[in-house]
């Protein structure tokens, strides 16, 4: 296996990894409000930008496995605020250090395999030997059940790295009607309830 750094990946492989990046990202439809499902169009696009690097891993029959993206131009990742992270991190900013991954992508066939832990020890690298700043972000699902934020955090164990939380997005919903109404109604009756049930057990003073 050998991984290369790509400033565009070609028709064929675009296919290939639309398949992976649907497979990976289809049941986040339903567990996040964001959306996170890019067109075919859209993704294609992010393929063929020359701002964003793709680190590639081939297998060695010579088809990709594995892709991770990697960019330090935060206005080719039109879901986030460029100035944000300008000003956030002035410094690293200024010297060409503040980057942004947008995801990795591993074929089926070699999930739990090396490919990951090779593509992201490259992107790692690269972060130390610029002292840099790599920001990304993991829905509220991903992070509880695959615990992706604990797990780059852990890095600390082994390079000189801290993390934290930068921003959170919360979703509210307001729902009206009768449904919402009884809804109410039955927590502020089991409230009562309870209310109730302590006011018998107190001792009288």
């Amino acid at each position: 296996m050998k991984i290369t750094i790509e400033p565009a990946i070609g028709a064929d492989a675009i296919e290939m990894f639309y398949d992976l990046y649907v497979a990976a990202f289809a049941p986040l439809q339903i567990h996040a409000a964001a959306r996170h499902m890019l067109s075919f169009a859209e993704f294609e696009a992010e393929m063929t930008d020359p701002r964003i690097d793709k680190y590639v891993a081939w297998g060695d029959d010579g088809e990709p496995i594995a892709l991770t993206t990697l960019t330090k131009d935060f206005t080719a990742v039109p879901w986030i605020s460029p100035e944000y992270f300008a000003a956030r991190y002035p410094e690293h900013h200024a010297r060409g250090a503040l980057f942004y991954l947008g995801y990795t992508l591993v074929h089926p066939e070699h999930e739990g395999s090396a490919v990951f832990a090779r593509i992201s020890s490259r992107v790692v690298r690269r972060m130390l030997e610029a002292r840099a700043v790599c920001a990304f972000d993991v829905c509220g699902y991903n992070d509880a059940t695959h615990r992706i934020g604990k797990g780059i955090a852990a890095l600390n164990r082994r390079v000189d790295m801290t993390m934290q939380t930068v921003d959170v997005q919360t979703y509210y919903a307001a729902e009206f009607g009768a449904a919402a109404t009884a809804r109410l109604a039955a927590e502020a009756a089991a409230e009562r309830d309870v209310a109730d049930a302590l006011a018998a057990e107190a001792v009288p003073v």
